[in-house]
């Protein structure tokens, strides 16, 4: 048992030395992290300077510790057309999100940013499923269910994040599982947006770039790993 034991700390202690690095494949085709799991620099409250100690470094991750004293933090850099990765560990009934074009001139994140929802789908409240575009886009029903399709792990477990936005198509995945794809600005995505609570927000979606937002004020969260390539338009 000692030695099962052992292995397995030795497999955590593995798996946490190479968390929050890149390999010289991902820096040389333009990953760059951010996070450094050391300290919160690259990140501040939506609309304020620092961050609000709700949130804390623990362990090489990134946690939303105190959702009452946290907020929304978004990256001090501002990206247009890229794609993101990182893995999040969610708390039982937790909700979070990952907003992204958000900019300073609403109220708040998500008046300006759509949000790739993230939550625990067995026991949180909002009826938006993790990896739905919020109240706009969800994946197709599983055969096997007869339910959205959901490949999330349940809360505790570290599940694995890809969102791609471009001006081609922006697509959601979750565990290597695609959801959709839809493109901003459509004609179907007006349609949405028009009929959801964001068509009396007069920015939502507006902004062609923004900064990236992770959502603090919904329950406990971490995060690891949060990697972003900028995607240069197509000529």
């Amino acid at each position: 048992m000692a030695l099962i034991l052992t292995a397995a700390v030795q497999l955590r202690a593995a798996d946490s030395a190479k968390a929050n690095t890149l390999t010289d494949a991902e820096r040389a085709a333009g990953w760059k992290l951010l996070f450094n799991g050391a300290d919160l620099n690259g990140w501040h409250n939506f609309k304020r300077e620092g961050v609000r100690p709700g949130w804390q470094v623990k362990d090489g991750t990134l946690v939303c510790v105190d959702p009452h004293d946290a907020g929304d933090i978004v990256t001090t850099d501002k990206f247009d057309s890229f794609e993101l990765q990182l893995d999040y560990n969610i708390s039982v009934g937790g909700n979070s999100g990952i907003m992204f074009h958000v900019t300073d001139e609403g109220d708040a994140a998500w008046a300006t940013g759509p949000e790739f929802q993230l939550e625990d789908n067995k026991e949180a409240k909002d009826p938006i499923r993790c990896g739905w575009l919020y109240a706009l886009y969800q994946p197709p029903d599983d055969p096997k269910t007869g339910k959205p399709l959901d490949a999330t792990k349940p809360a505790g477990e570290w599940n694995h994040i890809r969102l791609l936005i471009s001006p081609a198509k922006c697509e959601h995945e979750i565990n290597g599982v695609k959801y959709f794809d839809y493109v901003i600005g459509s004609e179907d995505f007006n349609s949405r947006v028009t009929k959801s609570k964001f068509g009396k927000m007069p920015l939502f979606a507006r902004s062609s770039a923004g900064y990236i937002a992770l959502q603090g004020d919904h329950g406990q969260v971490s995060f690891r790993n949060i990697k972003v390539r900028r995607i240069e338009p197509s000529k």
